[in-house]
């Protein structure tokens, strides 16, 4: 059903309501009053029902706005006697706010022989009575909104059946007031103004704006808000009190409309003291068509009759506008809900799915890992540049290569051969001239190794730190919705990380203790090294002997600084031969520590993927301390909390989308 047939039926259905302003009750006592709408078609009752039970059901916390009639109004502006004027009830009055809560107001026109009222609020129905029905507002407010003077955002909902009332459905809320006063909360206006805004701001909100005489229009606080969200006014009726109390102006005031109302203004006079409701009309239509001001306002523009006519008219326009849409919106809510929920993990409930969640879960960890920590690939994190890990731990040890070749221990310049001279003079011994001895060559190597001892470490400590956030993401990614699973795969992870992490330290000490054992090498870059640094020694001792400051070197630099001898110039050319063994060993020594490490790294991470996990993992649920695989059916709170969420959300779009396709069946086959 398209939407123009819906509005095309509500249009017709208003068109056959006649109401004849000049049809104005008689002052007469004999005269019987009609009433405020003397015929109105029942089947838009059912149309109202509907509304009232997807509001009932709470449809816009699933984001799907209601068709309704907001009043607002400052305080002092004349609303509750416009609201009871309508509904031919007493509300409650007194100083400060009398509305503390919003009060959704239902009228339903009955030939009842007594009126029908009753309250709807924390889930029950409390009949009441005309006398009675202000006091049991107050009673409800102060349930839902406390006894001080503050406000809440929890709506009452009055049901009102009686003859001659419009059909209508309205929601109240409080008056709009600057000054906290009697015991209300310094934020009241703030409060007031953010609940206010609530509920006017959806474009299927018609405003009744509730202005008084006695004032400037353009200064009205309601005027603001309402043109804050409706600037045009399309949406926008005003409502204007107390006329007899301000009639001079006041025609010119609603006909020049300086403040943008776009659905007209309608003029009414209050009830004043005890006056009855009929009594009341009386005096409103005598007003209006004597006052020498008052009656040159056009008939369209006056009375509470007037008013309920044209509030029927606007919430019938404005559902007919909204159910076709609405049910659009509800059926892709429902879509949407019912993709997530279906996009949710199996509810495990048995042995069965809870083995088959864990292996496939095991399985997925593994591939991920695979792909991001071996093969390079970076699919399942394309943004997320801490993932792509391959590259990660390259820049790890290329960072730890740099370091180690440009720390203390490998800078050959600084202090060029004072500390093999003095090493040389510290192991003569009674032998041949010019002959190195080893151990002097050893106690260097040792004292450089030791300086670097603890990078290799750090190097350990920093690649597995990684690596346990990489593992431990993966992990809670793929088992994020089994509380139990990943809570134990995660302390598998760990556990099992730690243990990698201490043997690779203990490789990494390995390494660093065998480098100071002995000098050993079967690298033939060593000797090519060797030989090209040696062949500058005779002229470097010359230079040194003429008493030169620096010296160039072919593979070590150029302009190095050096210091005279003095009196141990007899070991300067064993010095330089020790010097030039050490520089080509030591980059020997660097590129073992890094290539050893870096290769039980990957092997590792290898191992790590392809069995240690796995089994580990397999350890921990297989463990006499473990409950049994059945203890991995507890779903997580936060996974039972949204999938409870979205089921409860899907029932209330499913009712609410039946009750709007059932209204629409109703309107087309009528």
């Amino acid at each position: 059903m398209g939407r123009y047939s819906v509005e095309d039926f509500l249009i017709q259905k208003l068109n056959s309501l006649s109401f004849d302003p000049s049809q104005q009750p008689q002052k007469s006592d004999g005269d019987i009053l009609p009433p405020i709408v003397s015929s109105y078609n029942e089947k838009i009752r059912p149309i109202l029902d509907a509304v009232e039970n997807l509001r009932r059901l709470n449809i816009t916390k699933e984001g799907i706005q209601l068709p309704s009639i907001v009043v607002v109004g400052d305080q002092s502006s004349g609303k509750s006697s416009v609201l009871e004027s309508l509904a031919g009830i007493s509300l409650p009055r007194g100083q400060g706010i009398c509305t503390r809560v919003p009060l959704i107001m239902r009228l339903q026109n009955h030939p009842l022989p007594e009126p029908e009222l009753v309250l709807e609020y924390n889930n029950k129905n409390v009949s009441t009575d005309e006398q009675h029905v202000s006091d049991a507002i107050n009673i409800a407010t102060e349930e839902l909104a406390g006894t001080s003077k503050g406000i809440r955002n929890t709506p009452l909902t009055l049901l009102v059946k009686k003859n001659g009332v419009p059909d209508l459905t309205m929601v109240d809320l409080p008056g709009i007031t600057r000054v906290p006063v009697h015991g209300q909360p310094e934020d009241i206006y703030d409060q007031i103004k953010d609940m206010i805004m609530e509920y006017i701001k959806p474009e299927e909100t018609i405003i009744l704006n509730v202005l008084s005489a006695t004032v400037d229009f353009p200064t009205c606080e309601s005027i603001r808000m309402s043109q804050s969200v409706d600037r045009t006014g399309l949406r926008t009726l005003a409502v204007v009190t107390k006329a007899d109390k301000a009639p001079e102006g006041l025609r010119e005031k609603v006909t020049a409309d300086d403040v943008n109302i776009g659905l007209g203004y309608i003029c009414v006079r209050n009830r004043i003291n005890d006056e009855s409701y009929e009594d009341a009309r009386r005096e409103e239509a005598m007003l209006f068509q004597s006052h020498p001001l008052l009656s040159k306002i056009d008939e369209s523009m006056v009375g509470v009759p007037v008013l309920a006519q044209k509030l029927v008219q606007l919430q019938a326009s404005i559902i007919s506008k909204t159910l076709p849409e609405m049910l659009k919106k509800i059926n892709e809510k429902l879509n949407s809900q019912l993709s997530e929920l279906e996009s949710l993990p199996k509810n495990l409930t048995s042995t069965g799915d809870a083995m088959a969640a864990f292996m496939h879960i095991i399985s997925s960890v593994k591939e991920s890992l695979k792909k991001i920590l071996i093969r390079g690939e970076f699919d399942e994190y394309p943004d997320d540049k801490s993932m792509h890990c391959t590259a990660r731990l390259v820049e790890k040890l290329n960072n730890y290569s740099k370091d180690l070749h440009e720390c203390p221990e490998s800078n050959h310049k600084k202090n060029f051969l004072m500390d093999e001279i003095m090493l040389m003079e510290e192991a003569k011994w009674i032998g041949l001239p010019n002959f190195m001895p080893r151990t002097a060559f050893l106690a260097l190597l040792r004292k450089k190794v030791e300086g670097i001892s603890s990078r290799p470490i750090q190097l350990v400590d920093d690649v597995w730190d990684y690596l346990e956030k990489v593992v431990i993401g993966v992990i809670n990614r793929h088992s994020e919705h089994y509380y139990q699973l990943k809570r134990r795969t995660c302390r598998a992870g760990e556990n099992l990380i730690a243990r990698m992490r201490e043997y690779s330290k203990k490789r990494a000490k390995e390494a660093i203790e065998m480098e100071k054992l002995t000098d050993y090498t079967c690298n033939p870059d060593y000797m090519i090294e060797y030989s090209k640094l040696m062949a500058r020694r005779s002229s470097f001792v010359e230079l040194v002997r003429q008493g030169h400051s620096a010296a160039n070197i072919n593979g070590l630099g150029n302009n190095i600084k050096i210091g005279h001898p003095g009196p141990h110039m007899e070991v300067l050319s064993q010095a330089y031969d020790m010097k030039m063994r050490m520089i080509a060993y030591w980059r020997i020594v660097l590129r073992r520590l890094i290539d050893s490490i870096a290769l039980h790294l990957q092997f590792s991470i290898n191992n790590l993927i392809d069995r240690e996990l796995e089994k580990e993992i397999t350890a921990c649920f297989t463990s006499s301390s473990f409950g049994g695989i059945e203890s991995l059916l507890e779903e997580s709170p936060s996974m039972a909390g949204k999938r409870a969420m979205l089921s409860r959300s899907v029932e209330v779009l499913r009712e609410s989308k039946e009750v709007v396709s059932n209204i629409m069946d109703k309107i087309s086959s009528s």
